[in-house]
Parts: structure tokens; sequence; C-alpha cells
């Protein structure tokens, strides 16, 4: 418990960090959501309106889809031959239920009712009924709060000319899913106008 407790959100801001870099398109979008709101609060970012980060949520969510920090549920693998809408599926096929699963698409979760907390087995990176993790609200808190701390604050280069594209996602598996190599960023501090 104190393992997952104090290693899953550093791992999952790192991940979710990697995947805005790796798509700079969408860390402008981040920043450009979190600017207009702290901005208008003298730069202060704090968690009383993290909640209208409504895109910064959506990174979450999808790094939380795409790298849970302890992938104990997925991907799921069928113990039988099964046949789905006309698909046959053979046994012990890995199943993940995302279209364009390897995309980084936060936009997937904008008008999307699906939430990590147990209830959409879509997305069950905290667990699920009995086995849900106790510790989720406080770490949608940490994660939420340091990643918005993060993009508000900086803008951020990759070093030595390293492309977006080029960016090792190497996963480390081990407790937690955590980078094989640690992601080095430049950062640039943000003057609010």
């Amino acid at each position: 418990m104190f393992l997952a407790g104090g290693e899953t959100s550093p791992v999952t801001v790192a991940w979710a960090m990697s995947e805005l870099m790796r798509n700079p398109e969408k860390m402008e979008k981040a920043q450009r959501e979190a600017r207009q709101l702290f901005d208008r609060k003298g730069g202060v970012v704090d968690e009383s309106c993290l909640d209208e980060l409504h895109y910064l949520k959506s990174v979450i969510k999808e790094t939380l889809r795409m790298h849970p920090a302890v992938p104990l549920s997925i991907p799921r693998e069928g113990v039988e031959a099964v046949v789905i809408n006309g698909y046959r599926i053979p046994t012990k096929t890995r199943v993940i239920y995302w279209t364009q699963p390897d995309e980084f698409m936060p936009e997937r979760f904008l008008d999307s009712s699906v939430d990590y907390k147990g209830f959409d087995f879509q997305l069950i990176p905290f667990g699920a009924g009995r086995r849900l993790c106790p510790g989720i609200n406080y770490g949608i808190a940490v994660v939420s709060l340091l990643l918005a701390n993060l993009i508000y604050h900086f803008d951020w280069k990759l070093p030595n000319q390293l492309k977006p594209q080029d960016l090792d996602m190497f996963k480390n598996l081990g407790v937690s899913a955590s980078r094989k190599n640690d992601l080095y960023l430049n950062p640039i501090p943000y003057h609010a106008p």
C-alpha cells in the first residue's frame, strides 16, 4: 500500500508529460486551458478550480488508459475462443476495448461519461468493486495539481534537439509501470501577461 501510494502519482505525471511532449498540439491545448484559468487568479495554481480544467482531466484519463501505474487490470486475455459481432477471437488473445488504442487522444474523454472510479469497466486503472484503490481521490488530486502546475508555469522543450516522435516510451515493469528511462526536459518559465 505504501509503494502504491508514493510511487504511482509521480509515475502517472511522468507518463502524462511524456505523452504531451510527443504530442505538442495537445500540450498547447492543455496549457492554453490552464493559463486562461489561472491567469485570472493571478498565476496561483491551487485545487480550488481544478474541476474547471476539462481538457486536463481528459489528459489524465487518457494517460491512465494508456499507462496505468499499476497494470493489474488490462489488457484482458480470453480463456476460450469466442465470436463477437462476427469477429473470431482465439484463446489467449489480449483484448483492449478502444478504437485507436495506441493513439494518445484525450479528446475521446471530453464528451464521454467514462470515468476511472471503477464503474466503467473500460477504464479501471484503480481497480473496481471491493478491490478499488482506497487512495483514488488523493491520487487524482495530486496528479491534477502537479500536472496543472507544470503545464501552467513552464513551457517545455526536449533536450539535444530530440524530436517528439523520437522520445522513447519504454516501460519498466515492476511494482509500477514507470518509464524505463528517465524523462529529461528543459523548463522555460512562463510569465503571465
